[in-house]
């Protein structure tokens, strides 16, 4: 049986969602007024409860937040970025302003990702600018600027395998892999004719990644070999927002979409789509698989006006 947990704040359209890799009940959400066209934006961080999800901490800021990021070496640090071109560090003990605000982008950052790899403590964020940026974890200077996108920057991951190593995903219809150390682009994939809003790592595969389209299809790819994806997934009617490969299985991904739903494949299958979850009546723009608990994903949607509530459901 499927349990639906509900957290409600006015006036605000969630966009990103992310677990704390060190406290099992603790999800961070970037949220923005008037789908981050104007008016400014949210970071909320809640605990789920017995009865349902409480708020921790609010924060609010000038412009849209898109995308949040929980810190691997800290667990009270989270970095946002924001529709001003910020990026904004953040820290649950700090009851006033973040610690740190960096504004090099010069357009909305709308992806950013804490790296996971032993030994390495960098954040990466990626901009409508078309570049990425790599930065130490103060957020005191960027350490490089990636550029080779011929449109927005709508995803970077980091490799969960390979240290120094990210994939971004953009408006010009290619995934790309980078080497920080070298500064350059390793490998691009003319993945989709279309723009391409997400992309992730599995996390038991350092050659496998997936990237999510406005063109409704999930794809995923073999690095190795990218004449063509080992599997594609139909069964969005809209854009594919995100996506996430599960942290418990090889071959499950789930994805959300502009079609109001989640929905969970096994690419592995002769008929991939396992579930399709519709509990949302707006756009489903962030999901993230719990680390520590089996099953349990997140996902806000984004709901239009200034007296329907975002919600963020626990499933």
């Amino acid at each position: 049986m499927t349990t639906v947990k509900v957290f409600r704040s006015a006036a605000r359209h969630g966009y990103a969602v992310e677990v704390s890799p060190y406290l099992p009940n603790r999800v961070a959400c970037a949220a923005a007024q008037y789908y981050g066209i104007a008016g400014c934006g949210t970071l909320l961080v809640l605990d789920e409860t017995e009865t349902g999800l409480a708020l921790v901490k609010s924060w609010e800021w000038s412009d849209g937040l898109f995308d949040v990021a929980w810190s691997e070496a800290n667990e009270h640090v989270l970095v946002a970025g924001g529709g001003d071109g910020s990026l904004q560090l953040w820290d649950t003990t700090n009851h006033s302003a973040p610690l740190r605000v960096a504004k090099e982008h010069t357009q909305e950052v709308y992806s950013v990702d804490w790296s996971q790899t032993r030994g390495e403590n960098l954040i990466v964020s990626g901009s409508w600018d078309q570049t990425a940026k790599v930065w130490d974890p103060a957020l005191s200077r960027s350490l490089t600027t990636l550029r080779g996108h011929e449109g927005v920057i709508y995803s970077t991951i980091w490799s969960p395998h390979i240290p120094g190593c990210f994939a971004s995903a953009s408006g010009d219809g290619t995934l790309r892999v980078w080497d920080v150390k070298g500064a350059a682009c390793r490998l691009a994939v003319p993945a989709h004719k279309a723009e391409i809003l997400s992309c992730d790592w599995c996390k038991y595969d350092q050659n496998i990644v997936a990237t999510g389209s406005v063109d409704c299809t999930v794809c995923v790819w073999d690095l190795r070999n990218v004449r063509q994806p080992v599997s594609q997934l139909r069964g969005h009617t809209y854009a594919i927002r995100r996506l996430k490969f599960s942290p418990f299985d090889k071959t499950v991904l789930a994805s959300c979409s502009y079609d109001f739903t989640v929905r969970f494949w096994d690419y592995s299958r002769l008929q991939p789509l396992l579930d399709t979850v519709e509990h949302h009546s707006e756009f489903v723009c962030g999901l993230d698989f719990n680390l520590h608990i089996l099953n349990q994903v997140m996902h806000p949607p984004v709901v239009f006006g200034t007296n329907r509530p975002a919600s963020l459901m626990f499933s």
